[in-house]
């Protein structure tokens, strides 16, 4: 199934009407004609199957045949995380998280970021090209940048945990886990978290953790703390 997403349709929608950019990619591109179903979401649980009977390349119509809802997950995962030195790297994590199935993804600027603004425009083409392609009906969230010290001071429900590399007592992370709660993580730069913003977390009640043996690269163990989570919770 080819899935398109559209956060302007809504339900109970009758009808919908692509922008000429979605609508030459439809009927140019990919070649759809009048008749053809299509599939499409607006990131918020649902799914619209339709049929287009206008297919021009600057106006694509649709007609809504049958309307479904998903029932959003029972756990949430929030990782917070330093945005890499290199793009593509913060790039790879967004696709793959959201793939995986991440809620919601916070960037995080802290003492030791190689990289001190992080423009969130691209990261959303990039989530929601990667919601498309894995066929899920929840576009993830991603947040403005924000500094380490601003986002440890906000509400967070659940579980909260920091995963860094100093030589203290940590748990295991996966063993930590409560199913169906929601899961804050944050990950820290390539140059680690700096003493003093581990110390702020513990103080607000963050939970020291370790992701496993090795020592692994930001974008890596964003993932796997990600992946954790959603095994977690099968």
């Amino acid at each position: 199934m080819q899935l398109f997403y559209n956060s302007e349709i809504k339900s109970g929608d009758t009808t919908f009407t692509f922008d000429k950019e979605e609508s030459k990619h439809i009927i140019k591109v990919l070649r759809k004609q009048e008749g053809h179903k299509i599939h499409i979401t607006n990131g918020l649980g649902y799914l619209f199957i339709s049929e287009i009977i206008l297919g021009l390349e600057k106006k694509c119509e649709v007609k809504i045949i049958e309307e479904q809802f998903f029932k959003p997950s029972t756990f949430h995962t929030h990782i917070a995380v330093a945005p890499t030195k290199m793009h593509d790297r913060m790039e790879w994590f967004l696709e793959k998280a959201t793939e995986i199935g991440i809620h919601e993804i916070t960037p995080i600027i802290c003492e030791h970021s190689e990289r001190k603004i992080y423009k969130i425009d691209r990261a959303e083409k990039i989530i929601q090209s990667a919601t498309k392609q894995s066929n899920q009906y929840y576009l993830p969230k991603i947040n403005e940048a924000i500094t380490l010290s601003e986002f440890i001071k906000k509400n967070h429900d659940g579980q909260k945990f920091i995963a860094h590399c100093e030589e203290t007592d940590k748990k295991s992370f996966s063993k930590e886990i409560e199913k169906d709660k929601p899961v804050t993580i944050l990950i820290g730069p390539e140059g680690d978290f700096s003493t003093k913003e581990i110390k702020l977390a513990l103080e607000n009640n963050f939970i020291p953790v370790t992701l496993g043996t090795t020592r692994l690269r930001t974008e890596t163990a964003a993932l796997v703390a990600c992946h954790t989570i959603v095994l977690k919770n099968e």
